[in-house]
């Protein structure tokens, strides 16, 4: 088993709420057992054709993925439910208790972020820690102090080592 709750250093300011370290098993448990969980897919998967094996595996498995940036050209033919969505207006969508998903039916429960830059990432789910009551979880290779639940920051090795643990475990 993969240890991701070590190392959780964090390399910006953090408030009063902080993620809480969690393994690959118990993240992909939680997502198992979630109503309707969202992948949201980030460019970084574009350009490390690992992360985009992993994302794409992660959707095969029935999450649906919101594909932000370019990331959408990783799932075009691949069978998977991916949509194009700005983050920005997905953070915004996402607030709203109203909102029908990307797919029209019904809004999520639990959200799972991959392939995202800490910095841009962080102010989104900021977003979140203070204004909704969503679960996050960052399967980033940086620990991302605002999610819910985050891996600990990680080699790159060990990165695709804890996303295969966790692929394995949904």
């Amino acid at each position: 088993m993969v240890d991701t709750t070590k190392n959780t250093l964090m390399y910006t300011t953090w408030g009063t709420k902080t993620a809480k370290p969690v393994n690959p098993n118990v993240a992909a448990k939680l997502i198992s057992k979630a109503k309707k969980p969202l992948l949201v897919a980030g460019a970084e998967i574009v350009d490390n054709e690992q992360l985009a094996q992993r994302a794409i595996a992660i959707g095969k498995k029935g999450v649906q993925i919101a594909a932000t940036g370019h990331a959408i050209t990783v799932f075009h033919g691949k069978g998977v439910n991916a949509k194009y969505i700005n983050i920005h207006a997905l953070a915004h969508y996402l607030g709203d208790k109203n909102w029908k998903g990307l797919d029209g039916q019904g809004s999520y429960d639990m959200i799972v972020f991959l392939g995202h830059k800490k910095y841009y990432l962080d102010q989104v789910l900021s977003g979140f820690k203070n204004f909704s009551d969503l679960k996050t979880i960052a399967i980033e290779r940086h620990f991302m102090q605002n999610a819910t639940l985050s891996f600990g920051n990680l080699r790159p090795d060990v990165h695709i080592e804890a996303l295969d643990e966790f692929i394995e475990n949904l």
